[in-house]
């Protein structure tokens, strides 16, 4: 795709777009046990952007398509493996970093798209980055949100030290599980949630869910921790996030700073909240010192969520700054 500025004037906007419609949506096998959602909307001839969603494990849903111009952009949003509306839900098999990277091509490459932005907040930044390491030059810009390297001490915090800020949800959390298990959360949690009961998982997965959306925003939050406790966005997230957790650190760690030079040439936006406890600012401030290239942006006023009103602000001004990377 050649790119041209557009030099159209656009007065800034920092709302979300008006909610839309799919005008495609498909599953992509991409093994023999995984299908992966995924859909487009917007403008079918407009500049593409694909959108990460969190977790892992998380899944998307129809507000993130609204982060971006739909007369503008051609939107592609997929659910990861796992997750979402992809098919097994919560299945941990094949289950990689580099295969939800090798996703991504395939995906691209079977919607004949030859360069995209990328858009991913939370693990989305994670996979972003991955992303745009191992395929710099199919990457025509990055925007990401509250920044996650995947390293032990990171989990190390979620799984104990939120408790400094949130004392209240950590209880029930840790309530969970009995207490000589609390001393390794994650094995505890790791054992009911690939438990074959339903009840046993079901209920491991809600408590899982329900701690993260209660610590993800600076106001509390009612709409966001029900829909936390939702079975299908439950089970997803925490067995998947349990699994990577488990299993699929980065070697060495600090593997997506050592290799911000493939970054380079690449126009970028992180957006960070102040406030952000499940993904605190220190990560993000490691990858500013490690990539100054890249805008860097603390939300004074704004803990994790995409939907908090200053993050949601930064996101859509970050689209819309990229409106001359013109199709």
């Amino acid at each position: 795709m050649a790119l041209r500025p557009d030099t159209r004037p656009h007065p800034p906007r920092t709302e979300l777009f008006p909610p839309i419609e799919p005008y495609e949506t498909g599953y992509l096998q991409v093994d023999a046990l995984h299908s992966v959602y995924w859909e487009q909307s917007g403008n079918p001839r407009g500049v593409p952007v694909v959108f990460l969603h969190g977790g892992p494990g998380a899944g998307s849903s129809p507000s993130h398509r609204r982060f971006f111009d739909p007369t503008h952009h051609r939107i592609v949003i997929l659910d990861q493996r796992g997750a979402g509306r992809s098919i097994p839900l919560g299945e941990i098999r094949e289950n990689t970093t580099d295969l939800l990277v090798a996703d991504l091509e395939r995906l691209r490459t079977r919607l004949g798209i030859a360069r995209w932005m990328v858009f991913g907040g939370s693990w989305g930044s994670t996979l972003a980055l991955a992303y745009a390491q191992s395929h710099p030059d199919r990457v025509l810009a990055l925007i990401l949100r509250g920044i996650f390297l995947m390293r032990r001490a990171e989990i190390r915090w979620f799984l104990y030290e939120m408790r400094t800020l949130f004392p209240d949800a950590w209880e029930r959390f840790a309530a969970h599980v009995t207490p000589a298990e609390r001393g390794d959360l994650l094995e505890a949690y790791w054992d009911r949630l690939t438990d074959p009961d339903p009840t046993v998982h079901l209920a491991a997965a809600k408590a899982w869910s329900i701690y993260e959306g209660t610590c993800s925003t600076l106001m509390p939050s009612p709409e966001l921790v029900a829909a936390s406790g939702e079975d299908v966005h439950a089970l997803g997230l925490a067995r998947i996030e349990a699994h990577y957790f488990r299993n699929n650190l980065f070697t060495p760690e600090d593997r997506l700073l050592r290799n911000v030079g493939r970054l380079h040439g690449i126009p970028a936006v992180v957006v960070q909240g102040r406030y952000d406890v499940v993904c605190p600012v220190a990560t993000a401030w490691d990858l500013h010192r490690a990539w100054p290239a890249a805008d860097f942006r603390i939300v004074p006023d704004a803990g994790h969520s995409a939907m908090e009103p200053g993050i949601r602000a930064a996101l859509v001004a970050a689209t819309e700054r990229f409106r001359q990377l013109g199709a």
